[in-house]
């Protein structure tokens, strides 16, 4: 019978015992250059140990690290002193770092730090040539590789600020000899389409080797010379590279290359019916002071106006008018009273009235009325008038005195 199978955790403590039985693993010195150092919160020091040939996995503990008299960064070369041994969880065996001494600078950050002085003073990295990002872009641009999880942060941060913008990728190695070839061949042909406003180029993050083809010359010159803007996003925020020198924009990481090239939609139509409410506003205000402003001339032409004069003169003529009137039906009262008292005393002086009460006129042939006896004789025929006709009367007698009526 064969022996039974181990478990992964065996396999991964028998590994260790192997390491710690080794005399040369178990006290060793290692010389390389650093790659991909983080500082972690803990306190503890994570990084790569490399050289043109291969790479070992280092860890510095606290504990050892606080006696670390120069600072770690990546390209420094030093000799690190420690021991080779598994981390059972994850089945990786790396250098646990007791101490470190430096060496001088690595070859790949020599070659960045020159490469960075000579565009400098070519002034490729000058802030007047940089390009202003739009605010609202139509379609988006990006230059990296279609697989990594660059690509996805990416998109699921545009599609989550501003939905409605369209993205064209342009699938590209990132690392290796072939990645700056391609790196500008993708940004040469999104620069030559019409309708392309931003572009974003980069990866995620990774050592110094990995992050290289972005310190590459031919990449630098070709984001210079674009006539999009560009947005670098190449690593984590702690890495650097030539690219995010020359570009016109530099985002910390992928996502947040994301967020500088697209506003976030609910605040622009937040900002945007802000803005209508308040132009709204301001433009009901004009409105209302021109209106008064335009009431005030208004009444002013009306006032000097030939019309409106002559509606006063009208006016004024109307009010003459019944002021005339007045007076003259005053007058007219004052004479038909005066007409009434005169009529009222014709009326009675007036012989038909008498008449009308009985009395009679006596006349003579002629039609002359007789006053007296005096002017009678016996036998004179006379006319006697009374108020509905002529009597014919012939004088018998003639009595003379003064009449009484009994």
């Amino acid at each position: 019978m064969g022996s039974r199978p181990l478990k992964v955790s065996e396999v991964n403590q028998y590994i260790k015992r192997v390491f710690a039985g080794d005399w040369l693993l178990s006290d060793i010195k290692v010389e390389g250059e650093i790659s991909n150092f983080k500082h972690h919160y803990s306190g503890h020091m994570y990084f790569s140990l490399k050289d043109d040939r291969g790479k070992l996995k280092c860890v510095m503990f606290r504990s050892d690290n606080q006696h670390v008299d120069f600072p770690l960064k990546d390209g420094v070369k030093v000799v690190v002193s420690g021991y080779i041994s598994v981390y059972e969880k994850e089945g990786d065996y790396q250098l646990y770092a007791k101490s470190i001494k430096e060496r001088g600078v690595g070859d790949l950050y020599l070659a960045f730090e020159e490469l960075k002085n000579k565009l400098e003073k070519e002034g490729l990295f000058d802030p007047q040539h940089k390009k202003e990002l739009p605010f609202m872009p139509k379609k988006i641009g990006i230059v990296t590789s279609s697989t990594g999880a660059a690509i996805r942060d990416i998109i699921t941060v545009i599609k989550r600020r501003f939905p409605i913008v369209d993205i064209l990728i342009y699938p590209v190695l990132v690392q290796g000899v072939q990645a700056p070839k391609e790196i500008c061949e993708g940004l040469k042909y999104l620069d030559s389409r019409e309708d392309i406003d931003v572009i974003i180029t980069g990866r995620g993050g990774g050592s110094i080797e990995e992050l290289f083809a972005f310190n590459d010359e031919s990449v630098a010159r070709t984001i210079y010379g674009m006539k999009i803007p560009v947005v670098s996003a190449v690593g984590h925020e702690t890495d650097f590279t030539i690219a995010d020198f020359v570009a016109d924009v530099r985002a910390p990481t992928p996502s947040a290359a994301a967020e500088l090239v697209t506003p976030e939609l609910d605040l622009v139509l937040e900002s945007l019916n802000e803005k209508f409410t308040r132009l709204n506003r301001s433009f009901n205000y004009i409105l209302n002071e021109y209106r008064g402003n335009l009431n005030y001339i208004k009444r002013s032409l009306d006032f000097y106006s030939p019309i409106y004069q002559l509606k006063e003169k009208m006016q004024e003529l109307d009010s003459i008018f019944r002021k005339l009137t007045q007076i003259m039906e005053a007058k007219l009262k004052i004479n038909r009273d005066r007409l009434d008292n005169v009529f009222t005393v014709l009326n009675c002086l007036n012989p038909v009235t008498s008449l009308a009460r009985g009395y009679s006129i006596l006349l003579d042939e002629n039609n002359n009325m007789i006053s007296s006896v005096d002017s009678l004789s016996i036998g004179d025929e006379l006319n006697l008038l009374i108020i509905d006709g002529t009597v014919k009367v012939k004088v018998i007698k003639i009595d003379k005195g003064e009449f009484t009526y009994e």
